[in-house]
């Protein structure tokens, strides 16, 4: 049984959220749902404009505040340098930044083109490392500032049709543990989560079953309850933890 959505307790008052590929209905959304209930300011970004202003509209008319909605393709640095600078102008600074963007697909290597493994890893790792790097060089002269990255239960566990994937998120991992060794001597923090179904690129028919099997409480994870693991980890309630990657899921090593 899915638990009730918990209420708010003001755990990102004051900070200023950035939350890429927001729109739709999966954990990017979530997140920025959770982190303006929280109380933070949230800037929300996709490539998608259509998606990012319908949710730009949803998120407005349940907090009753509208974020500031830039769009952003993370495979390109000119974007994501415009969508931090675009932050930057509205609110000064960027307290947390929660890296979201990925791309999923089905497809077994033998058969897999280099176009398809290269669009995966670009936007699921290369992208993540853009707005990291983003992040890191607003957050370094402050001396302040986290960064969480969505990797995924696949960056540890094999399965079929999904190397390209997995390669991307296992980099996420590697990614994270790395930057936030270099990140700690300036007082930022650098975590990951690792959702299973609730982050999956394809979540329905057999997979959807196939995953929800697996699962300790034998059903996938709601996008609010990666989302609140991840504001946890954005919160002052996650000070000493950095270099994490926390499974949202039962199935970690």
């Amino acid at each position: 049984m899915t638990p009730s959505y918990p209420p708010a307790h003001g755990l990102l008052n004051g900070k200023v959220a950035l939350v890429t590929a927001a729109a739709g209905a999966g954990i990017g959304y979530a997140t920025a749902k959770r982190c303006a209930e929280e109380g933070a300011t949230v800037v929300v970004s996709d490539r998608h404009q259509r998606r990012l202003s319908e949710a730009a509209d949803s998120l407005t008319a349940i907090t009753g505040v509208k974020p500031l909605a830039v769009s952003c393709d993370v495979t390109s640095e000119s974007q994501v340098l415009a969508l931090f600078d675009a932050s930057l102008e509205a609110y000064g600074r960027i307290d947390i930044v929660v890296n979201n963007a990925g791309l999923g697909g089905a497809v077994e290597l033998a058969e897999m083109a280099d176009e398809q493994w290269s669009a995966v890893l670009d936007v699921t790792l290369n992208g993540t490392m853009r707005c990291t790097r983003a992040a890191l060089r607003h957050m370094i002269p402050r001396r302040s500032g986290v960064i969480v990255n969505n990797a995924s239960v696949l960056g540890w566990r094999a399965q079929r049709g999904q190397s390209h994937y997995a390669a991307a998120k296992a980099g996420v991992m590697a990614l994270t543990r790395c930057v936030a060794l270099e990140a700690a001597p300036h007082g930022i923090r650098v975590n990951a989560v690792a959702p299973s179904s609730a982050g999956h690129p394809v979540t329905t028919g057999d997979l959807l079953a196939e995953l929800t099997a697996r699962e300790a409480f034998g059903r996938p994870a709601e996008p609010w309850e990666v989302a609140n693991v991840i504001v946890f980890l954005a919160s002052e309630y996650a000070t000493y933890m950095t270099g994490e990657v926390v499974s949202v899921s039962s199935r970690h090593p």
